[in-house]
C-alpha cells in the first residue's frame, strides 16, 4: 500500500495507474443441523424440530456477528481540518458504547492537513490498532487523491450501499477510475449567487430572486450591471477571485492533458479577461477570498452587492454579515446567477485498514440514509443535505425560509439547482493549481508585478509543486 500512495500523494503516477483495495466481512457461518428425526416418530414433531434448528441457525449468526463487532477497536480515530463535522456528530451520532472517539484535527493552510493525513495513511499498515485512521474527510478540490488511491476501500463492502437518495454527482466525486465508491457526503453544496437586497433595489430597481436572476442570468449581463452598480457606488463582488469557482466548474478540459501537460481552459481564460475588466473598472477589490478587506464588506456599511457561495459559505463563514450589531442579517438572498456551478463539501472518506469498518458504515449511512438526522441538519443547521427526500420536504414546506435570507426558501432554490452540477475534467491537481493561479494572480491585480511575471511565476509554481508537469516555459 506505502508504494502506491507514496506515488499519488507527490503526483508522480496518473490516477489511471491506481488501483481500489476493498474490504469485505466475514460471512457468517451456518449452525450444524438438528438431528433428523426417526421415521417411526409422530409427524407432529417434525414443526418443532425445523423451528428449533432455523433458531439456532440465527442465534449462531446473530452470536458471530456479535463477536464479530466486539472484535473491533474500541478507539475511532477520525481526521478533519475544521470541526464543523465534529460538531454535527457530536449532536446527531451515537457512539456505540465503549467506543472512544478521537479527533485529529489540522488546519488545511499550507497545505498541513493532507500532510498530517498522508502521513497517517503511509503508517496504516503497520499502526497499532488504536492508532490506525478509522475515518477521514476531504474536500472535493483533492478528493480524487484519495478516491483514486489503494488507501481507501470499497464502501460497498463494509455494508453502505444504498446511494437512492443522494445526489450523483457526490457519489462520482468519491469513486476511483472503475467507478468503485470510497466515500460519501453529508451535504450537497449548489454555489449561489448571494446578494443584498437593498443593494439590487438600488442598482436593480428590485430584490425579488427570480427579477433579480433575470437581470442576471448571463455573464454579459452581471459585467454590464456591474458598470451600473459602479455608477451607485457599489462594488459588484467583493474579491478579485470572487466568480473563480463559477467559471472553473464549468471548464471542458482538465488542468492537465493525457500527456502531463498543462493547459487553460477557455473558462479560466474568461475569468482572466473579466477580472483584468473589473480591476481596471474598479467594480472589485483585489482582496482575495478570504481576506479581511473582503470580510469586511459583509458588513452592513460594506458596499458589495454579490458574493457566491454554497449554503455552509453563508451560513459558516459569512459571520460578519450575521454580527448582531454590525451585521445586516435578513438583507440577503440566493439565486442562480449567471452559471450553474458547486463550491467544496465535505466527504466521509474510509481508509483501508481501518479495524472499525461497522462503525464507519454506520456513520457513513447515518449521514446520508437516516431521514431524522439528515432533517435535522436542515432545520437545526442551516445545511443542504445530502438526501433528495428530506430536502423535498422542506422545499415544499411553504413555512419554511432561512432567516439570514430574509426568510427565503434556501432549501428550494438549492434543489432547483442541483440537476444542472456536473462533475467533470477534475484532476488530482486541482486544489494547489487553482489556488496557485490566484496567489499569483493576485500580485498583479495588485500592481506588483506585470501580467506576464505573474503567469511566468504561476509556471514556476507548478514546476516546483508538480515537477511531472509540463508547462509552457
Amino acid at each position: 500500500m506505502k508504494k502506491k500512495l507514496t506515488a499519488i500523494l507527490t503526483a508522480s503516477a496518473m490516477v489511471a495507474a491506481l488501483c481500489a483495495c476493498g474490504g469485505s466481512q466475514p460471512a457468517a457461518t451456518t449452525a450444524a443441523p438438528a438431528e433428523t428425526p426417526a421415521a417411526t416418530e409422530a409427524p407432529a414433531t417434525e414443526a418443532p424440530a425445523a423451528e428449533t434448528e432455523a433458531a439456532a441457525e440465527t442465534e449462531a449468526a446473530e452470536t458471530e456477528a456479535a463477536a464479530e463487532e466486539s472484535s473491533e477497536g474500541k478507539v475511532f480515530n477520525i481526521y478533519a481540518w475544521n470541526e464543523e463535522f465534529k460538531g454535527f456528530f457530536e449532536k446527531y451520532y451515537k457512539v456505540p458504547d465503549g467506543v472512544t472517539v478521537n479527533w485529529i484535527i489540522t488546519p488545511s493552510d499550507n497545505g498541513a492537513y493532507q500532510q498530517k493525513l498522508d502521513e497517517a495513511l503511509l503508517n496504516q499498515e503497520n499502526a497499532a490498532d488504536d492508532d490506525k485512521v478509522d475515518m477521514f474527510l476531504a474536500e472535493a478540490d483533492y478528493i480524487l487523491k484519495y478516491a483514486g488511491s489503494d488507501a481507501t476501500q470499497d464502501i460497498t463492502k463494509i455494508g453502505v450501499t444504498d446511494f437512492s437518495n443522494t445526489y450523483n454527482y457526490t457519489v462520482q466525486a468519491a469513486s476511483d477510475a472503475n467507478g468503485v465508491v470510497k466515500g460519501v457526503s453529508f451535504q450537497c453544496c449548489p454555489s449561489a449567487l448571494i446578494y443584498r437586497r437593498s443593494i439590487a433595489e438600488d442598482v436593480l430597481g428590485t430584490s425579488e430572486p427570480d427579477e433579480v436572476q433575470a437581470k442576471l442570468d448571463s455573464w454579459e449581463k452581471f459585467n454590464a450591471v456591474a458598470a451600473d452598480a459602479k455608477a451607485k457606488g457599489y462594488y459588484m463582488t467583493p474579491s478579485f477571485a470572487e466568480t473563480y469557482r463559477v467559471f472553473s466548474n464549468n471548464c471542458t478540459t482538465p488542468w492537465v492533458d493525457a500527456d502531463n501537460n498543462l493547459q487553460f481552459d477557455p473558462q479560466i481564460e474568461a475569468w482572466m479577461d473579466q477580472t483584468d475588466e473589473f480591476i481596471k473598472n474598479g467594480y472589485t477589490l483585489t482582496a482575495g477570498i478570504w481576506d479581511d478587506e473582503k470580510n469586511a464588506q459583509m458588513f452592513a456599511d460594506g458596499k458589495t452587492m454579490c458574493f457566491f457561495g454554497p449554503a455552509w459559505y453563508f451560513n459558516f463563514c459569512m459571520g460578519n454579515a450575521q454580527d448582531p450589531e454590525k451585521g445586516c442579517s435578513g438583507d440577503w438572498a440566493i439565486t442562480e446567477g449567471p452559471a450553474a456551478h458547486f463550491w467544496g463539501g465535505t466527504w466521509l472518506m474510509a481508509p483501508a485498514g481501518t479495524d472499525n469498518p461497522t462503525m464507519l458504515a454506520d456513520i457513513m449511512n447515518t449521514f446520508i440514509n437516516d431521514e431524522e438526522v439528515c432533517s435535522a441538519l436542515v432545520e437545526n443547521e442551516a445545511q443542504f443535505s445530502n438526501n433528495q427526500a428530506v430536502n423535498a420536504k422542506f422545499a415544499a414546506d411553504e413555512s419554511y425560509g432561512n432567516e439570514f435570507l430574509g426568510g427565503q426558501n434556501d432549501v428550494a432554490v438549492f434543489s432547483a439547482m442541483t440537476d444542472n452540477i456536473v462533475w467533470e475534467n477534475h484532476t488530482i491537481y486541482d486544489q494547489l493549481l487553482n489556488e496557485g493561479l490566484q496567489n499569483q494572480m493576485q500580485e498583479y491585480y495588485k500592481g506588483s508585478v506585470d501580467k506576464e511575471t505573474a503567469l511566468k511565476n504561476f509556471y514556476n509554481y507548478v514546476n516546483e509543486t508538480y515537477p511531472a508537469i509540463v508547462t509552457p516555459q
